[in-house]
């Protein structure tokens, strides 16, 4: 059996270049790797013909000498970018049957760069959730276990799909999204690398909206060197996205010089949360240590609003969720209701949206309309986003002082166990974005990268969190980081 699907983006690159290997061997290897991991319901849409018809094609451009980094590279793609004529339901029934008629921009700059698409990715419904455990399509199961035991683990959400599919080897790299640390959380569950980019940085256009001034799409990959490659190809300017940033995208591999001497890294004081398990401190520490051997200077900073964050998020997100979730009525596209006699456009409305949407989705929808109702508005809404602007207010004096970049725990825990937070309270898992939410709600870059293992063997990681616009060197940061820790596992085969 191949081992090609178990390649980085980088060596594959190297070697389809070199002509060792080709996009169709690649391609076939990683379809195989997804017809045998039905286990882990990573792909949901499988587009087999698309993919062996745009290998065939990046084997022409390559045997040409024109292969851009990403030609011929096998991807999967989460479920929340529209892509023309295949199934794009943001794992909703209410988006059941949905086919667009176009291509997200982020998702057309793959094709053009000459990517293949393997098919579409599970994830949480409209985005919303951090367990991968509100799909429509059903749970997404971790690769990774505890040692022997064989409790399905949760990838982490709500990019789970993309993480468990990267881990698992079923693609060289995948989409993502972060509206709250949905790229940043299921890397680390997951043990792999995931960025979000500035907020503007990649376009917005075509992806599904969950709450537009939060959401922002980025790569997730094997390691740092990948992301760098992969970010470069998925980040343009657009004029279809009015928070398109018109700025040149630099050379982000270019940028991996494996140089930080001199540089200054933050550790805030305010992320040592009451009750964080002894190895997460642990890691935080052997992480800075690592920084500090490198030749960076370790400062102790202050982000005084971070104990905000949370709350001020679970306003903000939901707000603008409850008004962008109101085109999903049941008269244009995708699921509508079956009707009863005397039933009118309300009856209407309603059925279709309380059979459409999953209970997440209601949930948030709701506390969203509450917060922006006439009533609640200002005590809500206006005041979350005035702690939003606290809170960014909070990072901008930081980097002001000359700090190039910021050190935290990505997640507070390993994965858990799928179910084991049934009963807790939403909260609960809310709190799961307690170290990512931030970087949100202020627009920064912010990757995870995983640098150790929990007692039990799960991955564990760190996120640095970069200067607005800063991922070229924020990517340098993770690829001293990455190389420092030497972190190399990958989940044993069981499914």
């Amino acid at each position: 059996m191949s081992t090609l699907n178990t390649l980085t983006i980088a060596a594959a690159r190297d070697a389809l270049r070199a002509r060792e290997i080709s996009s169709v061997e690649l391609t076939e290897a990683c379809l195989t790797a997804i017809d045998g991991a039905g286990a882990l319901n990573a792909f949901v849409h499988r587009t087999p013909e698309i993919a062996h018809a745009q290998a065939r094609a990046a084997d022409a451009r390559l045997a040409a000498g024109e292969a851009p980094s990403l030609c011929g590279i096998p991807l999967g793609i989460k479920d929340l970018f529209c892509t023309k004529g295949v199934a794009s339901q943001a794992a909703s029934n209410i988006l059941k049957g949905f086919k667009p008629e176009y291509e997200s921009t982020v998702t057309q700059n793959l094709w053009d760069a000459g990517a293949v698409m393997l098919g579409k990715l599970n994830m949480d419904e409209f985005a919303m959730g951090s367990s991968n455990e509100t799909s429509c399509y059903g749970n997404v199961v971790n690769p990774w276990r505890r040692g022997d035991d064989t409790t399905p683990l949760t990838p982490g959400g709500s990019s789970g799909g993309s993480a468990s599919a990267v881990a698992a080897d079923l693609c060289l790299a995948a989409t993502g999204t972060d509206t709250g640390g949905s790229i940043r959380q299921p890397a680390a569950f997951t043990g792999i690398v995931g960025i979000k980019p500035t907020y503007g940085r990649v376009s917005r256009w075509g992806v599904v909206a969950f709450a537009s001034s939060l959401d922002q799409a980025g790569p997730m990959t094997k390691t740092v060197r990948d992301a760098a490659i992969m970010l470069g190809t998925m980040a343009s300017h657009d004029a279809k996205d009015s928070t398109s940033a018109d700025l040149a995208v630099p050379d982000f591999e270019a940028m991996l010089t494996g140089d930080i001497r001199g540089k200054k890294i933050g550790i805030p004081k305010e992320y040592r949360m009451e009750g964080m398990p002894a190895e997460i401190e642990r890691l935080w520490a052997d992480g800075a240590a690592m920084m500090r051997e490198a030749g960076a200077e370790i400062v102790d900073i202050s982000l005084p609003h971070t104990k905000y964050a949370l709350p001020a998020y679970y306003v903000v997100a939901p707000a603008e969720a409850s008004s962008n979730l109101a085109r999903y009525d049941g008269v244009r596209y995708g699921h509508r209701a079956k009707l009863g006699a005397g039933d009118g456009i309300t009856e209407m409305y309603e059925k279709t949206r309380a059979e459409g949407f999953g209970a997440e989705v209601q949930r948030r929808i709701m506390i969203g309309t509450y917060v922006l109702s006439a009533g609640f508005y200002d005590a809500y809404y206006n005041r979350a986003r005035k702690v939003r602007a606290l809170i960014k207010r909070d990072f901008e004096q930081v980097f002001a002082t000359g700090i190039d970049a910021i050190l935290t725990p990505a997640t507070p825990s390993a994965a858990f166990g799928l179910g084991e937070m049934a009963d807790a309270s939403p909260v609960e898992m809310y709190l799961n974005d307690v170290f990512t939410v931030t970087v949100n709600l202020a627009g920064l870059p912010g990757i995870a990268v995983p640098t150790g293992y929990d007692a039990k063997g799960l991955p564990l990681a760190l996120q640095l969190i970069g200067r607005p616009w800063g991922e070229g060197d924020l990517l340098n940061h993770a690829y001293v980081l990455e190389r420092a820790a030497g972190f190399s596992g990958k989940p044993a085969k069981w499914w």
